[in-house]
């Protein structure tokens, strides 16, 4: 029963815990010199004439270590009174970074750590300011990099110090070589594209990519499981990533563990429409479905369903509208279903805007399809996010939403990062057609209005090229893209019998027509000064002279490749032309080209490309620095510009050209370490005819040839190389078996 009695007494004290309480009547503070009485008063929260009990006191205390103000505290409550001792931290009068140059990286590592110039020095916080310095040095690729802090006090009260971190870096770790292990089941040559790291080569010294970094490579992690997916391997698993160093210190193996596991296709695709929408108005996606059904699963596929969706809720005006995926995964496929359901009905409030410091806040809202009074959509925000990411000023982009001033309305927050938007490039080559150089500097966030300028200077051994240009995507807010530039390109054709300097201005839009398609309107302004070999005949020495042209072009595009790079399904489309509006010589230019994709297996990708130009003088002849050329990519085995008419010995070019390309990516023969790919094709080609009346001879009969491509990754740069046989030709034809080229860009 005492047992019992005690254990209530005990608990009806917890509702009285300040039993004990005392009255503040007086409060005093002792050791502080530099930290107020007052101040600290504020900071603990203390007030006269209120009780205070023992974890009243202990609170207070838990205050004025957080301001971060004192080293020491203690306390004594006697008699009413609230004695406070204290001991102050000193003030940091000046952080130097000691060993590293760089003004940029310094200006980081004051922004990373906790310490702060002017602020009060926390010893406990040194350890964690030295791990912060030492991870913004690995993300950099020096991983052995050594941090050293120490304090320097200042005058005879100690109350002041410097702060010095002594940084030695080190050098950088660089990638040796990229090994991919484990039951991968695709070859290495197409994961090495995938990702983001690169092996180090010399001609590489410019890429950052070719050194160790932790962020890179879990963005390679993330790529690689990015396209697995995209290859229907839908439980693919990155085992793990590991680096270890080979022979030199400084020499990191990079190895992938990947766990690819089964393969699947889509075996039913449905869609689960709530009741309060007209169902008839998804009828169209039953299409999509029956094209995906049977395919190999791809988080891309149900995207572009996604989008379709999307698409449909914007032409018809939906509002409060959502849609998510359901897949269920069985032994002999996945089925998915799409529920398109109404969401909650509130309103956008207000949009802020948060991280940007270069990039102008007109920037961002200009990509929100979500602004103040706006019904709130999950699909415009997430087609905003997907906008904000493809202009590629931002390191990141971040939504969240808030709760408003009422139920029915919420605040959509945008917070960004943005990332470094200058780059350099540059590019060298030598080969069977003689050497070249490139030079690029390019601003992708010009005065954070997300304007694009570059400057390019180019030059091989028949022409030097320099240029200035820029484009704007969101041209005043209507998401179409604006572009110009002025370039200047100094041509030297001693197989052609002419040299000339061609300055063109221009300036051009683009924006979707339909839904894929892309319509292109734009003018150029050319002056052409075209000098004739004086080897040359008669008909050609009198098309010498100097040249203006103003024309209008405008071309349509409709791209329905899986991706840019290395497709391996779709097909992209175009058209061209151009109309002269005024013209010393007018002329007019037509050019369409078609390309097809498929894979025929993961290692075989089979594509067919089309092209087919023509020129035709409105009035007189169509000067010889306009004709048209086959371009080398379309006609191999055959040396550049040596085909079609000549005029004594001079490749003229032509006024219609056109080709046919069958290719096939075939698999690595060799040992994936060789990284080598390897490509058979078959081209046919022509190019005939000429305007003026001369003895040119002009042959109508089709070029083919037929072959392989190789690039080969090597020490000393990748190297191409195009073995070619001509099965076809013209007598004055000049016909080229081995060809390559070792080149790069850095």
């Amino acid at each position: 029963m005492k047992k019992i009695l005690y254990i209530i007494f005990v608990y009806a004290l917890s509702f009285y815990p300040n039993l004990n309480a005392e009255v503040l009547k007086k409060f005093e503070v002792e050791g502080n010199s530099r930290i107020s009485t007052e101040t600290l008063k504020v900071y603990g929260e203390i007030e006269l004439n209120k009780n205070y009990s023992t974890d009243d006191i202990n609170e207070i205390i838990k205050k004025l270590y957080d301001t971060k103000f004192f080293s020491k505290i203690s306390t004594s409550f006697v008699n009413n009174t609230l004695r406070i001792t204290v001991e102050e931290n000193p003030i940091i009068n000046t952080i130097i970074i000691d060993g590293e140059k760089a003004k940029k990286y310094k200006e980081v590592i004051l922004e990373i750590i906790s310490l702060k110039e002017k602020s009060s020095f926390v010893e406990s916080d040194i350890k964690k300011d030295i791990e912060m310095v030492k991870s913004f040095y690995k993300s950099l690729g020096f991983y052995a990099a050594e941090v050293e802090a120490r304090s320097q006090p200042i005058g005879k009260d100690k109350t002041r110090l410097n702060l010095i971190f002594s940084v030695n870096k080190g050098e950088k770790y660089k990638i040796s070589s990229i090994n991919f292990i484990g039951d991968k089941k695709i070859k290495f040559k197409r994961l090495r594209d995938v990702i983001a790291s690169e092996e180090h080569r010399f001609w590489k010294f410019i890429s950052k990519n070719v050194y160790l970094n932790s962020e890179r490579i879990e963005l390679d992690k993330r790529l690689l499981k990015n396209f697995y997916l995209s290859k229907g391997y839908y439980n693919v698993e990155i085992v793990s990533s590991s680096a270890e160093s080979k022979g030199k210190k400084t020499e990191i193996e990079l190895t992938y563990s990947i766990n690819a596991g089964e393969r699947f296709r889509i075996k039913k695709i449905s869609t689960d429409i709530d009741p309060v929408f007209d169902k008839s108005l998804f009828v169209e996606l039953k299409d999509e479905y029956r094209s995906f059904a049977g395919e190999y699963y791809s988080p891309f596929k149900i995207q572009k369903i996604l989008s379709k969706i999307d698409n449909i809720v914007d032409q018809n005006e939906l509002q409060f509208v959502q849609s998510s995926v359901n897949e269920i995964v069985g032994k002999d496929g996945i089925d998915i279903t799409f529920k398109v359901f109404e969401g909650p009905k509130i309103q956008i409030e207000r949009v802020n805007i948060f991280g940007n410091t270069v990039t102008s806040d007109s920037v961002i809202r200009s990509e929100l399809l979500l602004d103040e009074g706006d019904p709130f959509s999950k699909v415009k925000l997430n087609q905003s996010i997907s906008e904000l990411k493809a202009r590629n000023i931002f390191k990141s982009v971040r939504e969240k939403i808030v709760d408003g001033s009422q139920n029915d309305l919420k605040v959509l927050e945008i917070t960004v990062e943005e990332k470094p938007t200058g780059e350099i490039a540059a590019g060298a080559g030598v080969g069977t057609e003689g050497t070249s150089f490139s030079f690029t500097v390019q601003e992708n966030n010009y005065l954070g209005r997300g304007f694009m300028v570059d400057a390019t200077l180019s030059a091989s051994e028949e022409s030097l090229r320099g240029g200035l240009s820029f484009s704007n995507p969101n041209f005043n807010y209507s998401g179409n893209l604006v572009y110009g530039g002025i370039t200047s390109t100094s041509n030297d054709q001693p197989d052609s019998g002419y040299e000339n300097t061609i300055t063109n201005i221009n300036l051009g839009t683009k924006f979707e027509q339909y839904k894929d398609i892309y319509f292109t309107p734009g003018i150029d302004l050319s002056f052409d000064d075209l000098r004739v070999d004086g080897t040359a005949s008669d008909k050609l020495k009198k098309q010498a002279g100097n040249f203006t042209e103003f024309n209008f072009n405008y071309g349509l595009e409709m791209d329905l490749r899986d991706r840019s790079f290395l497709p391996t399904s779709g097909s992209i489309v175009s058209f061209s032309q151009g109309l002269p509006i005024f013209a010393d010589q007018p002329s007019l230019y037509n050019r369409f080209s078609y390309s097809k994709y498929h894979g025929f297996s993961d290692d075989v990708i089979g594509a067919l490309k089309f092209y087919a130009a023509s020129i035709t003088a409105l009035d007189e002849d169509v000067r010889l620095s306009k004709r048209i050329k086959v371009p080398t990519k379309r006609l191999r085995g055959f040396e550049s510009g040596k085909i079609g008419p000549v005029d004594q010995g001079d490749f003229v070019g032509g006024n219609y050209a056109s080709a046919l390309n069958f290719e096939a990516q075939l698999p690595n023969l060799l040992p994936e370490a060789t990284q080598t790919d390897v490509a058979a094709f078959l081209d046919l080609a022509n190019l005939w005819s000429v305007d003026y009346d001369s003895s040119a001879g002009s042959s109508s009969k089709l070029r083919s040839s037929i072959g392989v491509t190789t690039q080969l990754y090597t020490p000393i740069g990748p190297v191409n190389f195009v073995l070619a046989q001509a099965l076809s030709k013209a007598e004055s034809d000049v016909t080229q078996t081995f060809k390559f080229q070792i080149g790069t860009s850095f």
